[in-house]
């Protein structure tokens, strides 16, 4: 069985690629010219291509493919051509693909798709993969981009074209993240680091290595048409956002104060910074609990995340620690 990866050298498509080659699986990667030796070191076989060219899916399904896993995506919270580019015609590439193929199509989708990213509480929630669909405002281009993917990945397999499963985290983090885990590094090794709220919360985060673990069980599991499940938690024990923010700092090395922060400030200061929706979006998501319920994974796909918070935490500040060097932030990722 090869399984061809999108976004092989991004955050969740490298621990894709890891897991999927620990099994003895064979992988090819379809990834631009600059990344092809970061999948070939992760022993993926490189095709030279973009997600959006139909040409290139052709010469990455070379071969014949059982499997592909379509985690390329670009984080863009505004309506930019980039992230429709990649995130809703590199899909309709994948679909064609997987069509072509007779493989089974793995999307990452996002809990984006849900809508509503300010509407997070204190209270715990289990939102399952029945919660409703919310509006998105226009400003979110990354949700509606999700979510249009998602849509079209859902319409063929109803339609009998292919065999596909949606695979909708939260909040990823782990090595080679560029994003999330970069920034709580910062935030530690300040040295005072903010706590809004009480701190007993749960965030909606979870591991890569966990997301990708049930990756390779949705290529594995019977059946035919759509499904969905939300991969959104790692392995007891759960940490709170405090314990969270001391795991990172002791992973990096640092001894950090935590300071309360009202909540009435913290709003003010993060709506001047960023505006008002934002500020929103961000307090809710720090101060609220994690109510993405992952059940359907665990007894459909018999997926159980195999890392706890502070082993992986330790993993991912390790590679950020071996791998800082200055430069821009690159948007192509996998989530």
């Amino acid at each position: 069985m090869t399984v061809l990866v999108t976004g092989g050298s991004g955050l969740l498509g490298s621990h894709v690629i890891e897991a999927l080659r620990a099994r003895q699986i064979p992988v090819r990667a379809l990834v631009r010219g600059p990344s092809a030796q970061a999948v070939s070191a992760l022993g993926a076989t490189p095709v030279i291509g973009d997600v959006a060219d139909a040409a290139a899916w052709s010469r990455a399904l070379d071969g014949g493919v059982s499997g592909i896993v379509h985690a390329a995506a670009v984080v863009d919270q505004h309506a930019s051509p980039a992230a429709y580019t990649v995130n809703a015609t590199g899909t309709k590439c994948a679909i064609d693909a997987a069509q072509s193929a007779g493989a089974r199509l793995v999307h990452i989708s996002s809990v984006s798709v849900y809508g509503g990213s300010a509407d997070y509480s204190p209270a715990l929630e289990r939102r399952t993969e029945a919660f409703p669909f919310r509006p998105i405002r226009p400003q979110d281009g990354y949700a509606r981009s999700k979510r249009e993917a998602e849509e079209m990945v859902r319409t063929a397999a109803e339609a009998g074209r292919i065999t596909a499963i949606a695979i909708r985290p939260n909040v990823v983090y782990g090595e080679r993240d560029r994003l999330f885990t970069p920034r709580l590094v910062r935030a530690v090794r300040s040295r005072l680091v903010p706590i809004i709220g009480p701190g007993t919360n749960h965030l909606s985060c979870v591991y890569a290595g966990n997301v990708a673990q049930a990756i390779v069980a949705a290529l594995e599991v019977g059946g035919t048409g759509f499904r969905a499940y939300n991969v959104t938690t790692d392995a007891a024990p759960l940490l709170t956002m405090r314990e969270f923010l001391s795991a990172f700092a002791e992973a990096a090395g640092v001894r950090a104060a935590f300071v309360p922060l009202p909540i009435g400030l913290a709003r003010f200061g993060i709506a001047l910074w960023s505006g008002p929706r934002l500020a929103r979006a961000g307090l809710a998501f720090v101060t609220g609990e994690n109510p993405w319920n992952a059940d359907r994974a665990r007894a459909e796909l018999h997926w159980t995340p195999a890392l706890a918070p502070r082993e992986a935490i330790a993993r991912a500040v390790n590679w950020v620690r071996r791998n800082e060097k200055p430069g821009p932030v690159p948007g192509l990722r996998a989530s």
